[in-house]
């Protein structure tokens, strides 16, 4: 495994976000409530680079004639058809079954849960730094 230090930790406060690419392969890092969590930039509806859509929340289930707003900054909606996925699982809205590339985000060795079963790169934090890990050895090809 090869780490990858991507950023510092004071650069990622809550409710920002930043894309980093390691190894060619994007990634959105977003901070949520103090928990940060990161995903492939990929939407997996067209290929859009999700992570640059805009971060808001959605209106929620409520009574007829009633717009009843939540979850601000949880929601990611794609940039290119306004797809929204909830950033503390990547789930989409509508079809919980349709994800983002969850990434796992550790602190402190402490791993994120989850019940993503897609593409996954674990993201540690080590002293002031975030860090993407990634397969392969020192110096070695990546995927």
């Amino acid at each position: 495994m090869v780490r990858h230090p991507v950023l510092k930790l004071s650069d990622l406060p809550p409710g920002s976000r930043k894309i980093v690419k390691v190894a060619g392969i994007e990634i959105g890092l977003f901070n949520v409530a103090g928990q940060v969590h990161a995903y492939r930039n990929v939407c997996p509806h067209g290929g859009a680079p999700v992570c640059v859509g805009k971060v808001t929340g959605t209106t929620l289930p409520s009574r007829v004639y009633e717009y009843d707003y939540g979850l601000d900054g949880c929601i990611l909606r794609c940039p290119w058809h306004g797809w929204e996925f909830d950033l503390r699982t990547g789930e989409h809205l509508v079809d919980p079954e349709t994800r983002l590339k969850k990434i796992r985000v550790e602190s402190d060795g402490d791993p994120a849960t989850g019940t993503e079963n897609l593409d996954r790169f674990p993201v540690e934090s080590e002293g002031d730094f975030l860090c993407v890990v990634l397969p392969g050895a020192p110096g070695g090809k990546q995927p």
